[in-house]
């Protein structure tokens, strides 16, 4: 039968025999082993599940991969049910990934962060192509996070549950047999897939995924004493011939033989074998883990009558067993009397322990551990930093920082487009400490229909580098369409020069303020004409104080979180020279004098469930005494924002109506209809002329219009084609943005 319920007949049959002298025979131990299988993997909780309710102990846990991850929770104290909530609500795809939460990247690296395409390291004087190996910081934080209370047992068998996870030593392709040490160390060497994740260094061996030779460890539960084993698998059998239709198909298939050889073997050595069929879903199934999930519940539902009977039937022979689950310790501060840092080469060991503020003879928690690893990593200096606590006699602790640093220079590139701006090449080279120590400079060009070109110097200060200095240097050449009446009207070339200096003080990763001045340069000529022609240039300095707040979890698509920039400027005396034309009217009647503006913009997002969440965006941007200045209105229109004093609109193109005093509001709701694919509605009203109005240019005082979206998140950043619709336009009008703009 499906489960091999023979087997475990067989076996209660024995087990009363052996009743009959229960002071020579003991109760017989019950062993688990769990598959790899990556999201797959996740069916594992169910079965585990249907053993708590059944009251049928384990006594000894073998896993591989996936199955070592859950095999580890549940072998530490974790309950079924507890690891099926954290299944749940993890964030998978931060956590398979090789980037940071936004929330933990610096302020000032905000801006820069998961923005390119490419980034190519420099190491040994040229750009090396890099090798798309995830190291996995997330990953390995969040195990941290899971196996924190055990950190003082470096012997797996100590336990609660006895347990093993199985890897493979990369230098001899031999399963390796991961029993002691670091648990955390233990875990990610054995889920390490080649290819995807970083080899994991481990007792002098470099390790990868365990399934690569042995996916169902039973004869490693067997070993550790266990009399009657269970064991749960969740990959499939190789493909068929019929089925094999590409080199892709070829190759994986070639890499499974000796895996399914393995499991082949294993198979009959289980009493009772639960094989799950999952082929609609792939290893990295992560965006259906609650479906997997639910399937496996839904397999433990039909084996408990089973387990159940298993258990009852030990329990008449042997007596009943009390099964205490137990209650994972609560966590206390650790005292770290002393530290220890390998992996560095570029950076010293002062500015690493600055940079998560980290002091000797200080009490810690785990969720400041957690939190001071992030803070370095969060500077961009370096691609993994995990540790290891080791205790010490007087009941302090020696912790260990594993550290590897990126590199200092890197090469980056990026291809967007949108309407506005055309096609565009987008060129970066981002170089630490190039010029002075603790400092980040970048140069980054935009070629295409629009040239765009970049230069900033990024200067941190103080013990927590939470102060900076950066200076900059922006030109801009963009063609700007024109419009009246909400038709095409004209067609302009704007330059635009910018020189600016300021100063940052960052009070949490998620708060900055400062103050700065900056010098503007604009010029306006016509390519084609239109009624309300003017050209000419003007030049004035602006002083301005900002706050900025980001709690935004990811860059592309944020789920939760809210970022807010708003300054306030104070824009002195202006040297313009322009003329103006209003249909064969010359006016030059436009003033100089200095003025003050307020610039906002606030974006949130509620995240409602595993695919869904609300979108809510404020923007404003007030000239105040600027009837009769001219050159640094409010640019309206598109749903990406671009360019300087840009206000987006959700129905109108970039360009479409400039206006001195502008607010907008806008709502909307996104939905992943499909992995990586999204479908978003927007709404937005917008009013003008509330505080000034131009003398030059006509703007509606109230406008309103929708945007519907549909996006795909791939490999070279977002793809989203949106229609758009304007209340006072009537017209539904395309727009199709790619990349991650300028």
């Amino acid at each position: 039968m499906k489960y091999f319920l023979a087997y475990a007949l067989s076996f209660l049959f024995s087990t009363n025999i052996f009743a009959q002298d229960s002071a020579v025979h003991k109760r017989p131990k019950i062993g688990l082993a769990l598959s790899g299988g990556g999201a797959k993997g996740l069916a594992h909780i169910g079965i585990l599940k249907a053993l708590d309710s059944a009251g049928l102990k384990v006594d000894y846990i073998t896993g591989t991969s996936m199955g070592g991850i859950i095999g580890a929770m549940y072998a530490v104290g974790y309950s079924a049910d507890s690891i099926e909530k954290l299944a749940r609500k993890i964030d998978w795809d931060l956590l398979l990934s090789n980037q940071l939460s936004l929330r933990n990247v610096t302020m000032e690296e905000k801006s820069e962060y998961d923005k390119y395409d490419v980034e190519l390291p420099w190491v040994n004087n040229w750009f090396r192509i890099s090798t798309g190996y995830l190291e996995g910081q997330e990953l390995w934080l969040k195990f941290a996070e899971l196996f924190h209370s055990v950190y003082k047992i470096k012997n797996f068998y100590q336990f609660p549950i006895p347990f093993k996870c199985i890897a493979t030593d990369i230098s001899t392709g031999e399963a390796v047999v991961l029993d002691s040490g670091e648990l955390i160390t233990a875990v990610r060497a054995s889920m390490a897939i080649p290819t995807i994740f970083t080899a994991v260094d481990y007792k002098g061996k470099k390790l990868v995924d365990g399934g690569v030779v042995r996916n169902f460890p039973v004869k490693d539960v067997k070993k550790m004493g266990a009399d009657f084993t269970i064991g749960s698998n969740v990959t499939g059998e190789l493909l068929s011939s019929d089925k094999v239709n590409n080199a892709l198909q070829v190759l994986l298939q070639i890499a499974f033989f000796r895996e399914n050889e393995d499991t082949r073997a294993e198979v009959p050595l289980c009493n009772i074998y639960i094989p799950f069929h999952l082929e609609k879903y792939s290893m990295g199934s992560f965006s259906e883990t609650d479906k997997i999930i639910d399937i496996g519940i839904a397999e433990g539902r039909r084996l408990y009558p089973v387990f159940k009977k298993l258990a009852d039937s030990l329990n008449a022979i042997y007596g009943d067993q009390q099964i205490i689950k137990p209650e994972i310790p609560e966590e206390k501060p650790i005292k770290i009397s002393s530290v220890e840092v390998t992996g560095l080469q570029r950076t010293s060991e002062d500015f690493f322990l600055h940079s998560m503020d980290f002091h000797r003879d200080h009490f810690y928690s785990l969720s400041s551990l957690l939190h001071m690893v992030r803070r370095a990593a969060g500077t961009r200096y370096y691609s993994r930093v995990n540790y290891s606590l080791q205790p010490l006699p007087d009941s302090s602790c020696k912790i260990i920082f594993d550290v590897t640093e990126n590199a200092l220079t890197y090469a980056k590139i990026n291809i967007h487009y949108d309407q506005f701006n055309g096609i565009a090449a987008i060129f970066n080279v981002t170089s630490r400490d190039l010029f002075t120590p603790n400092s980040r400079s970048l140069v980054t060009v935009s070629v295409g229909n629009n040239f765009r070109v970049k230069a900033e110097h990024l200067q941190y200060l103080g013990r927590l580098s939470n102060f900076t200095f950066t200076p900059s240097v922006q030109f801009d050449n963009l063609s700007i369409t024109t419009y009246s009446r909400y038709k095409e009207a004209g067609l302009y070339a704007e330059n635009y020069l910018k020189f600016d200096g300021k100063f940052d003080y960052s009070t949490s990763r998620n708060i900055t303020f400062g103050g700065g001045t900056r010098a503007e340069f604009i010029s306006y000529q016509p390519s084609l004409t239109s009624s309300l022609e003017f050209q000419g240039n003007n030049r004035f300095a602006t002083s301005y104080i900002f706050f900025k707040h980001n709690t935004l979890d990811r860059v592309i698509f944020p789920r939760r979180g809210v970022k807010i920039d708003a300054e306030v400027d104070y824009v002195f005396p202006q040297d313009p020279e322009v003329k103006i034309h209003l249909s064969t009217t010359t006016d030059s009647s436009f003033s100089n004098d200095r003025y003050q503006r307020v610039l906002f913009n606030e974006e949130g997002y509620i995240q409602l469930s595993r695919k869904s969440s609300i979108l809510a965006n404020s923007q404003a941007g007030i000239n105040f005494n600027y009837a009769n200045n001219i050159m640094n209105e409010f640019v309206i229109g598109g749903l990406i924002n671009t360019f300087h004093n840009q206000i987006t609109f959700a129905g109108l193109r970039e360009g479409t109506i400039y206006s001195p005093s502008v607010a907008e509001l806008q709502l909307g709701y996104r939905y992943q209809i499909f992995n990586n694919s999204f479908l978003t509605a927007k709404a937005n009203v917008l009013f003008n002329n509330f505080f000034t109005t131009s003398s030059f240019f006509n703007a509606p005082d109230f406008l309103s219009g929708y945007a519907l979206t549909f996006s795909y998140n791939f490999a070279l950043g977002p793809i989203e084609v949106s229609a758009m619709y304007c209340d006072q336009v009537h017209r539904v009008i395309g727009y199709v943005n790619i990349g991650v703009p300028f």
